[in-house]
């Protein structure tokens, strides 16, 4: 396929059930398009959101729609804080005159490297879509002014699925602890130890002592 695409052919990618991209492994396709540098271009449909998820390179099978951010940076930061470490995929509106504030953001409570999308003028004469990086598109969006133009939809990658500090810590104990005593006895330590609850401790530690 993506060879015929690097030949210079067009081919387009459907389905029978709904848009495609939604909820569909298709996703890996655009993805591979992107990356080797090929233009792809959504259907026009009723929803700029979707089309815009169908175009980003980003998984499909989980996304948030969060609209417009607020106006306000001190609001728009907040927000997005509260979104950092949302595993799915984020779908945002923005308006032309916010969206370098905007990626900026994005960027700092994200973290530069996370992967995203920003969807301009979508089915229209005009549109185009930029990948890359947070940190990237906000310093394109800073000096490009064609960026800033038209209607915007950004479509930014979820934050990865991380094993949270107190799980790892109680893992460590009780890997230590179940050498020498029972998971109960172990919990009853981890416990006191970790300061979390013994009953946590011991479920977790029964999980480690089958395994």
């Amino acid at each position: 396929m993506l060879d015929r695409l690097r030949a210079g052919e067009a081919v387009a990618l459907v389905t029978d059930a709904g848009t495609p991209l939604v909820s569909d492994p298709g996703f890996q396709l655009v993805r591979a398009a992107v990356d080797a540098g090929i233009d792809v271009c959504a259907v026009p449909g009723p929803c700029a959101a979707v089309a815009a998820l169908s175009v980003a390179g980003l998984a499909t099978d989980r996304f948030a729609f969060e609209g417009f951010l607020p106006t306000r940076a001190t609001a728009r930061r907040q927000r997005l804080a509260r979104l950092a470490t949302d595993p799915r995929t984020l779908v945002f509106y923005e308006a032309p005159q916010r969206i370098a504030q905007a990626l900026g953001d994005m960027a700092v409570a994200f973290g530069a490297e996370r992967r995203a999308a920003v969807a301009r003028e979508l089915t229209k004469l005009h549109e185009a879509v930029y990948h890359g990086t947070l940190g990237n598109l906000a310093a394109r969006a800073a000096s490009d002014r064609d960026m800033s133009r038209g209607e915007l939809v950004c479509v930014v990658q979820g934050a990865a699925d991380t094993v949270p500090d107190d799980t790892l810590q109680l893992d460590h104990v009780l890997s230590v602890l179940l050498k020498l005593l029972s998971p109960s006895q172990a919990a009853a330590a981890a416990a006191g130890i970790t300061g979390l609850r013994r009953n946590d401790c011991y479920a977790r530690a029964l999980e480690l002592h089958r395994s």
